[in-house]
């Protein structure tokens, strides 16, 4: 089997996450890396053996004989470079989300349609052990059918980096609705089966991020290299096909108990289900509760689940499917769309303050 050979455009967090779980795949040679940070960038080329290293990412996709890029950058930068990578004849695995809107996340489906290529995004809370042990006992029918769904990420002081690209709208196209709300609606709609979202209303809030609270300790408005200019709380009521509906919260900063929460309950015409998850570290599990009647009696149980994986799970799966040309084209980024297509429609619904219909 040839070895698959990737490259890896930026050399932050979620970049490094890339290195380390490709690193850990046989028959994966990471051949190149690209990212701004000189000493930085020459220590990971050194940890994982990567002997091509640039400062562009325009370079790094001239590399003869390159399978797949992955792209941890921000999201502005998206459409460009996977565009750019796909018109080259590579697979293209990118950070979340898809694009700063649906308009950029179409043409990146449609690069990918042309080219024949793989254009993976990563969600991978849907990977997450508590998540899946949840989807199977909806898919067994334990619920009935899931009529009503609630789910949420909620920070407290978890403003990525006051003043940094994460707050400027044209350069993150959202704040947490775009950034972690994403990842809610991406495993809520997983769990209920894939339901089409019909219309949405919501609404958004900056009241904190203006005012510099919310970010790190260290980080006031003082510090801050621009003005904030996105939400740092969003709320939506999604009404999907068939008649259920999906309840969406996010925040970046809000006056709640410290920890992350992550969580979703569902309601169904057999029995609910609630996941809780205090913290958002990777391997976290949370308390997962199912609640049922069997024979007229009270059958409530709380399963058991691993940790996810996170993004290990997510490039080995990425590459499973290199690996099998016949997956590519149901890989074509598609389903990373119809979530940016609902949360533009979430933005304009709290711009306009009204329903809108998700086209």
């Amino acid at each position: 089997m040839s070895p698959i050979r990737v490259g890896v455009v930026g050399i932050g967090w979620a970049g490094q996450q890339h290195l380390a779980a490709y690193q850990n795949i046989p028959d994966v040679e990471i051949v190149a890396i690209a990212g701004k940070e000189q000493e930085l960038l020459h220590s990971l080329g050194e940890q994982y053996g990567a002997k091509l290293l640039f400062e562009s990412w325009e370079k790094l996709l001239e590399v003869p004989d390159l399978d797949a890029v992955s792209i941890a950058v921000p999201t502005f930068l998206h459409a460009p470079i996977a565009i750019a990578a796909l018109k080259r004849g590579l697979h293209v695995l990118s950070e979340k989300p898809l694009a700063r809107n649906a308009v950029e996340g179409q043409q990146m489906v449609d690069a990918a349609r042309s080219a024949g290529r793989v254009l993976d995004v990563v969600f991978n809370h849907r990977l997450r052990g508590d998540i899946q042990v949840l989807s199977d006992i909806i898919r067994r029918g334990e619920l009935g059918r899931p009529y009503y769904a609630k789910a949420s990420w909620m920070r407290r002081r978890g403003i990525p980096m006051l003043g940094s690209w994460f707050t400027n709208r044209e350069m993150a196209g959202g704040g947490p609705l775009a950034d972690i709300g994403v990842h809610v609606l991406d495993y809520s709609l997983f769990l209920l089966g894939e339901p089409r979202v019909v219309s949405v209303n919501a609404v958004t809030y900056s009241e904190l991020g203006p005012r510099g609270i919310g970010g790190m300790k260290w980080e006031t408005a003082e510090q801050t290299a621009s003005a904030y200019e996105v939400e740092d709380f969003a709320a939506a009521f999604l009404r999907l096909e068939g008649g259920g509906t999906l309840v969406l919260e996010t925040s970046w900063a809000a006056f709640r108990s410290p920890d992350d929460l992550i969580d979703f309950s569902v309601l169904g015409t057999e029995g609910g289900a609630e996941l809780k998850a205090v913290g958002a570290t990777k391997k976290l599990v949370g308390d997962l509760h199912v609640y049922r009647d069997v024979d007229g009696e009270i059958a409530d149980y709380q399963p058991t689940a691993e940790p996810g994986r996170a993004h290990a799970g997510v490039v080995e799966n990425f590459v499973r499917v290199l690996r099998d040309p016949a997956e590519w084209s149901a890989n074509d980024g598609s389903l990373a769309l119809t979530r940016a297509r609902v949360i533009d429609a979430c933005y304009q619904s709290a711009a306009e303050n009204r329903e809108i219909t998700v086209e």
